[in-house]
């Protein structure tokens, strides 16, 4: 299953409310603090900052494949890109769906004139922060007791377009 998996197709495209549900069951698999299915509506129907993407499997989800493989968005100010959320369906962790869904938001956010992008990294997330190391973000910064969860602190990672890393 591992080779078919990684040769899997998928396809991103922005997502819609009708995502939400799968989109929170996923949250739930991730996350110790989830976001609502509320707040994500308010994101994607409230929000003009707010873009959000969902990567899918391209075959029939009845071969016992999740709808949503991974998903993320960012808020764009100017041109600035803040990542708020980047999550990889825990099944299917170190295939590159969350590698293909950064590289694609990245992109996008770069093509809409963006000139850096920064995100928030838990201290104890180290997989995570080695992927987006892999993908040119550099360490900038901390953010001491970022989460409210368990006062974790924040690793403040941040990526230079006109680098071009």
């Amino acid at each position: 299953m591992n080779d078919l998996v990684r040769e899997l197709p998928c396809h991103l495209r922005p997502m819609v409310l009708t995502d939400i549900p799968e989109v929170v069951k996923l949250e739930l698999l991730c996350f110790h603090s989830p976001w609502s299915a509320e707040t994500f509506r308010f994101e994607i129907s409230g929000n003009r900052f707010a873009h959000y993407w969902v990567l899918s499997p391209q075959v029939d989800s009845a071969d016992a494949l999740p709808t949503i493989l991974a998903y993320g968005g960012y808020w764009l100010t100017g041109d600035e890109a803040h990542i708020v959320n980047v999550a990889s369906h825990p099944a299917f962790r170190r295939h590159g769906f969350g590698r293909q869904l950064m590289r694609a938001m990245m992109a996008t956010a770069i093509n809409s004139g963006v000139l850096t992008i920064m995100l928030e990294v838990r201290q104890s997330n180290v997989a995570a922060q080695r992927l987006y190391e892999q993908l040119g973000f550099l360490t900038v910064g901390e953010r001491r007791e970022y989460y409210q969860d368990n006062k974790e602190d924040a690793i403040l990672m941040t990526y230079f377009a006109e680098l071009g890393l």
